[in-house]
């Protein structure tokens, strides 16, 4: 009976550690789309590279993702939304994918490269979460076009081909 006991406290004390170590992050970026079928797409692509849950917002234009950082990143789950064709804070979708979208979904990806370049900075700085780049002090005027280091745009990665 002890030693049951013991199993089983081992075994809870081992599942205690195994949720106290799960990172649960939020995040929320801009992603382009215009309607329910781009937002049951963008939902699903994060969901599948690994967000526990996503919830796009059509007015906004915003992806609120929620994630295990053990098992996934902000940048996979980006990378995986632009790969079926929404351009996004962190990648855009090849032109390949985004010509096969419905009619309905084309977005106006110079509009939406605008809009996501400005999502990037807030006050001269890069929002971190938003733009994968080191350099956050280069959006001096907010524009996200500054040259920071090594002749890189501040946000080079929210404009990312």
């Amino acid at each position: 009976m002890k030693t049951i006991k013991f199993l089983m406290a081992t075994g809870l004390f081992l599942l205690s550690i195994n949720l106290v170590s799960a990172q649960s992050v939020i995040e929320v970026f801009a992603v382009s789309g215009n309607c329910g079928m781009c937002k049951s797409r963008i939902e699903a692509a994060a969901k599948e590279a690994g967000a526990v849950a996503a919830t796009w917002d059509t007015d906004s234009k915003k992806l609120k993702v929620s994630f295990d950082a053990n098992v996934t990143s902000i940048s996979k789950i980006q990378e995986k939304v632009a790969g079926v064709g929404h351009d996004n804070a962190g990648f855009k979708a090849s032109d390949e994918v985004y010509n096969k979208l419905h009619g309905c979904c084309k977005y106006d990806r110079t509009a939406a490269e605008q809009a996501i370049a400005e999502s990037c900075c807030k006050d001269g700085k890069c929002k971190d979460g938003s733009c994968k780049n080191t350099n956050k002090d280069c959006c001096q005027d907010g524009s996200c076009d500054k040259k920071g280091k090594k002749g890189k745009s501040c946000c080079d990665n929210c404009k990312k081909s």
